[in-house]
């Protein structure tokens, strides 16, 4: 049996990251599924992927909250619960931080989420076919 190489088990643990951003994840948590004591997993982490998994999972958060700003009309507050953080004074301060803007600013820079509503491709395709109709109705308005 060959031992697996231990950046297998990071990730592990940062697809865990991807898939469960919005959860509280802790080290130890992330620890557990790369099969790594916390100490040892936080140098191989940071080692493997250039920044401690901490900061990792708060740079995942932030791309999701900046991805529902400008795709959405949902409060600030709500996406900062979404995204798995439990205080709005550090979503905004973290998020300006990420990206230079507030939350707020950063959404008024995007058009409104209702300008850019996804219509479904089948009422795409009924609204663009041709007005062709099968029936001729006779436009001279006499019979005979």
């Amino acid at each position: 049996m060959t031992p697996v190489p231990p950046a297998r088990h990071l990730l592990r643990a940062k697809d865990l990251i991807d898939r469960r951003y919005g959860d509280p994840l802790e080290v130890a948590t992330l620890a557990d599924a790369a099969h790594l004591s916390p100490a040892h997993f936080s140098r191989e982490f940071r080692r493997a992927f250039g920044e401690p998994p901490h900061q990792y999972l708060l740079t995942r958060r932030m791309e999701r909250a900046a991805a529902l700003l400008r795709s959405t009309d949902r409060s600030v507050a709500d996406i900062c619960l979404t995204v798995g953080l439990r205080s709005i004074g550090s979503f905004t301060t973290s998020f300006g931080r990420t990206f230079g803007l507030s939350p707020t600013a950063y959404r008024a820079t995007f058009p409104p989420a209702a300008d850019r509503a996804r219509v479904p491709t089948c009422v795409l395709r009924a609204w663009a076919r041709p007005q062709s109709s099968t029936f001729r109705e006779d436009t001279r308005g006499e019979r005979g």
